[in-house]
């Protein structure tokens, strides 16, 4: 008996080492126009020896809002500065980890299949080009909706679509509107549109025309998770960098 006794807390005492001796995954909430990069970013981290990276994508606005609950989580990439600076407000950063990392272009996209051409500039005919459809784009809250409606007011088409859009909770979202020919037109990232064959681009807006795009990082206060400061960097290693670039983003310096 005491033979088995002794067996049987040998083997859970080595369950238990080899339970702590497995890496804690790392969590990390990020805009959904991210998907596609990071989801290789976190590939190539684990494979260089981290953990497993799990992703909740969405818009930056619902990742905010669900840190602010207590959603656990390490790390928050967001698609703007104002929602970083909303969650930081709250004081659920660690102070000194944000790091502005990339920026992007906006695009007007159309199904693959479409004709359409449209010179992305000041008075366009975007009405005309939607004929009885309507306008993809986020919802007002999410980064790429108000960069969208920015570009659009400063072009001076607002006007001929403010009653004409397909509202979407995220720009991935917009995207599929397109993609799946339900929108003629919409509003996304470039590199959104990159990553969906059922799409095509008809023009970039000018860089001028809205808020510069930001994509801001930081660890959140609530992590103990060591590898959080080591994804950050990895993230802007070469080898971060190279899967940035890859996907269409300038990476920042």
């Amino acid at each position: 008996m005491l033979r088995r006794a002794l067996l049987v807390l040998a083997l859970a005492l080595g369950l238990t080492s080899a339970a702590q001796a497995q890496p804690q995954p790392l969590t990390v909430f990020a805009a959904a126009s991210l998907k596609n990069v990071l989801d290789e970013q976190g590939a190539a981290f684990t494979a260089a020896g981290g953990p497993p990276v799990r992703f909740s994508y969405g818009a930056s606005s619902a990742m905010a809002r669900q840190i602010e609950q207590g959603a656990p989580a390490d790390l928050f990439l967001s698609a703007d500065v104002d929602w970083m600076s909303y969650v930081a407000g709250k004081g659920l950063i660690v102070p000194g980890s944000r790091r502005n990392l990339l920026t992007n272009r906006l695009a007007l996209i159309a199904p693959a299949g479409s004709t359409v051409k449209l010179t992305v500039a000041k008075g366009m005919p975007i009405g005309r080009a939607l004929g009885d459809g309507r306008l993809a784009i986020a919802a007002p809250e999410v980064p790429a909706g108000r960069y969208g409606r920015a570009a659009l007011a400063a072009l001076g088409v607002w006007p001929q679509v403010r009653d004409r859009l397909a509202p979407a909770e995220n720009v991935r979202a917009a995207l599929q509107f397109v993609a799946r020919g339900e929108t003629p037109l919409g509003v996304v990232y470039d590199t959104d549109a990159r990553v969906e064959p059922g799409v095509r681009i008809v023009g970039l807006f000018p860089e001028t025309s809205h808020p510069r795009i930001l994509y801001p990082a930081a660890i959140l206060k609530r992590s103990a998770n060591p590898a959080a400061a080591r994804f950050l960097a990895f993230l802007q290693s070469p080898r971060g960098r190279a899967i940035f670039q890859k996907y269409g983003f300038t990476v920042l310096r």
